[in-house]
């Protein structure tokens, strides 16, 4: 399962680190990352590989969010199929 993992919030240091290490630690795989910081805010998009993962999808979305609140950030976790139904023009 492909996942996709959007993150928004004021710049700091460590956010990276703080993502992807909750991604290692449950063994979904990056496939690809992209970020960028415009007038000291930070925003990333990554895909992600699942299939390997034993936390189930609700639990590291939960994971995730709590993390960007820890961090003073915004982390959204979703299948890539509704992503990009969501996304579609």
């Amino acid at each position: 399962m492909k996942l996709v993992v959007t993150v928004v919030g004021k710049d700091r240091v460590g956010i990276i680190a703080a993502v992807t290490k909750i991604l290692a630690d449950n063994n979904v795989n990056i496939l690809s990352i992209n970020q960028n910081i415009l007038d000291g805010f930070f925003n990333m998009i990554l895909l992600a590989e699942a299939s390997e993962s034993k936390m189930p999808l609700v639990e590291l979305q939960s994971a995730l969010k709590t993390q960007g609140e820890e961090i003073g950030v915004e982390i959204k976790t979703q299948h890539q199929e509704i992503f990009d139904v969501m996304h579609k023009i």
